[in-house]
């Protein structure tokens, strides 16, 4: 059963539209770290989970990363509202770029490049009114941080009992 309610997870309010803001913050929408991406990948990885708790968690998670999509659209529609076609090709919006390096070690892919991206935007940006939904975003990916600790916490108990994730004994045969 999916319920839908008509209204964004966290307010956003911007009063000043900036066009080049808008152009870094678009990539939190559709880039390859964005919430998009996000709520795709935890929605399909829940399939090939085999515990009930992690599938649980995969797909709140999931879901969440649907309502930031629709928090970022507000975002930027609020930044871009009053802009002229002729206005938006003139913006940098074709050659967005935010740094989404985070690491090596596989954790920091569970929602880190997305609060990196929120840290760097945070650091552009100096309009309270975009600050304020941008550190909500970058506060929930520091929660989905923490439930994926849970769910590897969870699969790791797990491990041992019919050798998932874990090494394959046979194999060193």
């Amino acid at each position: 059963m999916w319920t839908y309610d008509r209204k964004l997870q966290y307010p956003v309010k911007i009063k000043t539209p900036n066009h080049n803001l808008a152009s870094i913050i678009i990539s939190q929408l559709g880039g390859p770290d964005g919430e998009l991406a996000a709520s795709m990948r935890y929605l399909n990885q829940r399939y090939s989970m085999p515990y009930g708790e992690v599938t649980g968690i995969l797909t709140d998670v999931g879901t969440e990363e649907l309502a930031h999509l629709e928090m970022v659209g507000a975002i930027l529609y609020q930044l871009t509202r009053d802009l002229s076609p002729d206005e938006i090709a003139g913006t940098p919006f074709a050659t967005y770029f935010v740094d989404h390096t985070v690491g090596v070690y596989p954790v920091s892919a569970s929602g880190q490049k997305a609060r990196v991206t929120y840290d760097n935007i945070i650091r552009l940006c100096d309009d309270p009114d975009v600050l304020d939904p941008i550190r909500y975003l970058r506060e929930r990916e520091i929660v989905h941080y923490q439930r994926f600790g849970d769910a590897l916490r969870i699969a790791t108990d797990h491990m041992n009992e019919k050798n998932f994730y874990a090494i394959n004994p046979s194999y060193d045969q």
